[in-house]
């Protein structure tokens, strides 16, 4: 045990490599399925240097970025003191930017490596069974599952083991505690700028394909989804790849980094009791700040036995049940070691900013953090699921046209927005009653534990959707789309289930920043009594609102643009439709390539730049207020605003989307069935199409949002915080207005006794 608590800290990033070597061999056992005949791979192949060729181009603009803002972070790092108040930093901190950055690209790279490996292979496999078609398309999905948890969890552990001994690390309250976290920090902004691009640029990419697909192809020419002849098709499945995998990847890798991180800057405010100058807890005091660490990394190997038990047996098999089962394996395996890990790593009273609370207490704190996680999927499901009442509501309205399909899902996803924030408000209340901010920080790290399960069902989806677009370009038998078709309903659902799990994460993961920023910035509360504080809340509330009509607008733009060249080539190459003419596919995703780059500048400029605007242009302008409880108004109003947005789009987007599916088996309409090529099934065409840049572009993007402008108003907090001179001069202020108040109180109260005497004389 000795060893262990001496040692523990080393196991962190091994636990770590664990999962990059099982990914490893899950890799290359995908790699060795059968990949088809040399049509099949040649598709495939179209695909996979599609994809190839945006992500060179988005790294090849977000290297630039990289140096800008490494530079700005070095600089900042050679500045020791503010108003008279000493900094933590070093310009070290640039290079865990640069390394933060450098792991998520390149946990978006693995997963998109995966999916383009593992999707011809599911279409070969369905051509066998069912559960075949499972298994490689789960793989591939584990591969980016436990590639992004391994990374960010051997980046985290092993830059803070270094900085430990770089800054000369003893004791976990000192300065030089202070200095490497706040290093530290800047992993994690990396990690989230990368991902913010990712993530829209990504998400533009995809959408402008499928959209400008949709409305030629389907619509326009009345030909199937995925058809060879359709020149958006590849770009279209490219867009699977680019946006629900390597932004889904660089996303949750950005959510993971930044839950743990801001867990161990509150963690390192605890102090923990000591004895004879020992601290009680046997690992020198550090047990607050490892834990979070020490959860995820042992969640890794949780979620590697929950894949275990994502298996089916028949054509009848629920796909969705198999992989319920392996997520909920995964949670409770968490739930049980947590028990163990917290009893054995912490002491049993610990005290944070007055609140007092016992080892059990963030045990229980984990708990509603699984719990919250677990039901915000279940919720998700219910709202976007076929077969359940808010998708069957969109299908009936259908049926009376365009306009009521629109109007059913804009209801939907309204509506769903209810259970999970009352979920939420629950989930912070009672992890907060338990252990404090620390409780809340906590809860969010349990949540976040499973996240290589997490992302392996979400990154499930994709692959099986490239697969049965694969399999109707091969023109491969019904019975293969039929398979590839099932999995692809399922993978709507647990793409849904997965975004809302990131935006659950993402506002616990917020409220637990904001209180770290608090902290760091010197300020005891954020009153919205004071007017500029109140309008920073306005203004904050406002930036989602703005986010996502610039990324929807984004999608229209590139679509316009796909929706002319699919047309262009249609009526210029004679002789695609007869299946004689190959479509100029290239062209297409050069215009998805090109627009997604350009159009992701503006939005990813909001979230990096408002934080930093509003916290150094309003420093000096107020006198009774500072501008780091300006930022504090503003980052409240973007939090609540960013997470009823981000669970609206979602899931509405979800919901279109399948109930326009569900016309593929034949739905019941006020006694009467309707199937494709229906009026019904037109209107729920339009439907998805709205809905796609909801649930694929701005929705998604919300929760990386919010946290990056948190941890940018981290990073900035020591450059604004209020000193203890600034602090006495506002109250100061507050005095002398309070007692000019009381003065002029009095002079009216004389006033009108005076004036009450000489009414009196008058009347006599």
């Amino acid at each position: 045990m000795e060893f262990l608590q001496n040692n523990l800290i080393y196991f962190i990033p091994v636990l770590g490599l664990i999962g990059i070597l099982v990914m490893a061999v899950k890799s290359a056992w995908v790699n060795k399925q059968d990949a088809g005949d040399a049509n099949m791979q040649e598709l495939a192949g179209y695909i996979a240097d599609g994809a190839m060729a945006f992500l060179k181009a988005e790294w090849k603009v977000l290297s630039i970025f990289v140096v800008f803002t490494a530079a700005l972070l070095a600089y900042s790092g050679t500045i020791h003191e503010v108003n008279g108040v000493a900094l933590h930093s070093s310009w070290i901190i640039a290079l865990a930017f640069i390394i933060g950055a450098v792991f998520s690209a390149t946990a978006g790279y693995i997963g998109m490596s995966a999916a383009t490996k593992a999707n011809v292979r599911t279409t070969q496999a369905a051509r066998t069974s069912l559960a075949k078609a499972l298994k490689v398309s789960f793989t591939g999905g584990t591969v980016m599952g436990l590639g992004v948890a391994g990374l960010a969890i051997l980046g985290l552990g092993g830059l803070f083991i270094v900085f430990l001994h770089l800054f000369n690390v003893v004791d976990a309250n000192s300065t030089e505690m202070k200095t490497a976290i706040e290093v530290l920090t800047g992993f994690s902004l990396g990690a989230e700028s990368i991902a913010l691009f990712a993530r829209v640029g990504g998400g533009i990419y995809t959408k402008a394909a499928d959209v400008g697909a949709d409305l030629v192809g389907k619509v326009e020419a009345g030909i199937p989804e995925d058809d060879v002849r359709n020149p958006a098709t590849i770009a279209d499945n490219v867009g699977d790849n680019v946006g629900d995998v390597a932004g889904m990847g660089a996303d949750l890798f950005g959510s993971y980094v930044a839950t743990i991180l801001a867990t161990m800057v509150l963690g390192q405010e605890i102090a923990v009791e000591k004895l004879n100058g020992i601290a009680v807890d046997g690992l020198n005091g550090f047990s607050p700040v490892l834990l979070p660490m020490v959860i995820c990394g042992l969640g890794i190997l949780f979620s590697i036995v929950g894949t275990w038990f994502v298996r089916i047996k028949g054509e009848d098999s629920n796909v969705q049940n198999a992989l319920n089962l392996g997520n909920w394996s995964s949670i409770v395996l968490t739930a049980i070691a947590s028990y163990f890990i917290v009893n054995a790593m912490l002491p049993a009273q610990l005290q944070l900013r007055g609140v007092n609370f016992g080892s059990m207490d963030v045990f229980y704190a984990i708990i509603v953090g699984l719990i919250v996680g677990t039901l915000m999927s279940i919720i998700t499901e219910y709202y976007t699921a076929m077969g359940k009442g808010p998708v069957n509501s969109i299908i009936q309205q259908s049926g009376t046209g365009h306009a009521t399909n629109i109007i059913g899902g804009l209801s939907v996803g309204m509506k769903s927005t209810v259970a999970p924030i009352l979920v939420l408000a629950a989930g912070i209340i009672f992890s907060y009653a338990f252990a404090g901010l620390y409780g809340v920080a906590i809860a969010a790290a349990g949540m976040m534990a499973t996240t290589a399960m997490q992302l392996a069902i979400d990154a499930f989806g994709p692959i099986a959707d490239n697969a049965g677009g694969i399999a109707e370009m091969s023109q491969l038998p019904p019975e293969v789309r039929e398979r590839t078709d099932n999995l692809d309903a399922v993978g709507n659902t647990t793409a849904a289930t997965g975004k809302g799990f990131a935006i659950a994460s993402a506002a616990l993961t917020s409220l637990a920043l904001f209180a770290a920023f608090v902290g760091v910035a010197g300020i005891d509360a954020i009153d919205i009594y004071k007017a500029p504080v109140l309008a920073g809340l306005f203004v904050g509330a406002m930036i989602p609102f703005i986010f996502s009509a610039l990324c929807i607008a984004a999608v229209g733009k590139a679509a316009m643009d796909m929706v002319q060249e699919v047309r262009r080539q249609f009526r210029e190459i004679p002789g695609i439709m007869e299946y004689k003419a190959k479509p100029e596919y290239e062209k297409c995703v050069a215009i998805s390539t090109k627009a997604s780059i350009r159009e992701m500048m503006l939005p990813g400029a909001i979230a990096l730049l408002v934080p930093i605007i509003v916290g150094f242009g309003f420093k000096d302008v107020f006198q009774l207020v500072s501008s780091a409880e300006i930022l504090g108004g503003l980052l409240a109003g973007v939090t609540v605003s960013g997470v009823l947005m981000g669970i609206f789009q979602s899931n509405a987007g979800g919901a279109w989307d399948n109930a326009k599916k569900s016309f593929e088996k034949g739905v019941m309409i006020n006694g009467q069935m309707h199937y494709k090529k229906s009026e019904a099934h037109k209107a729920s065409v339009t439907g998805d199409t709205v809905g796609d840049p909801f649930k694929d572009t701005s929705g998604p993007s919300m929760n990386i949002l919010i946290k990056l402008m948190s941890i940018v108003s981290l990073v900035i907090a020591p450059y604004i915080a209020v000193d203890v001179a600034t602090t006495a001069k506002i109250e100061t202020k507050k005095g002398v207005q309070q007692a000019s108040t009381t003065i002029k109180t009095i002079d009216i109260q004389k006033s009108g006794v005076l004036f009450e005497s000489l009414a009196k004389q008058m009347h006599h």
